[in-house]
């Protein structure tokens, strides 16, 4: 890396920010808990619009991830009060491991897409299976990308799922 670049980059990093700060406390307790569970495992921290985004990949990672992401997430809500803890502010924080939640995106928007083609095609709306949150913010960002169709969530947790139809 040449000096200009390490400069630009250093100064990308505001370690004032908020959101970085999130990120150091999370990339910490991450690092403390793998050394813990005797794992590897490489720790990124990014942010991403209003919200601190920590990976971790490498190793054999995947049980952290659990069926379905369910691992994933209580790690994700360990991750949050740890930081809650230690700023005393609400933490947004997204965990990702081992590329699930990229992945799941991706599924996700095509699922969306697919689900959008149904909607124009038969002018009646669709529903979706239930999705966690994080699932359903990815369908409704798709959708919310488009003119003509509306999104909403209905129902109750654990029940919850997205419902598309036409705008009116």
């Amino acid at each position: 890396m040449t000096e200009t670049q390490q400069d630009t980059e250093e100064a990308s990093y505001d370690e004032s920010d908020p959101l970085v700060i999130e990120g150091d406390i999370a990339g910490d307790y991450l690092e403390r808990l793998l050394d813990i569970l005797d794992l590897d495992g490489d720790i990124d921290l990014d942010v991403e619009g209003s919200r601190a985004v920590v990976a971790v990949d490498g190793g054999d990672l995947k049980h952290l991830v659990g069926q379905r992401g369910q691992t994933l997430d209580a790690l994700q809500e360990l991750t949050r009060l740890a930081v809650t803890a230690q700023t005393g502010a609400r933490s947004r924080l997204m965990l990702d491991i081992d590329g699930y939640r990229a992945h799941e995106r991706e599924r996700l928007t095509q699922l969306a897409v697919d689900a959008i083609k149904e909607v124009r095609a038969a002018g009646t709306e669709k529903r979706l299976p239930a999705m966690n949150p994080f699932e359903r913010k990815v369908v409704h960002d798709v959708v919310g990308a488009e003119s003509d169709v509306v999104s909403e969530s209905a129902g109750e947790q654990p029940n919850r799922r997205v419902v598309i139809r036409l705008a009116d």
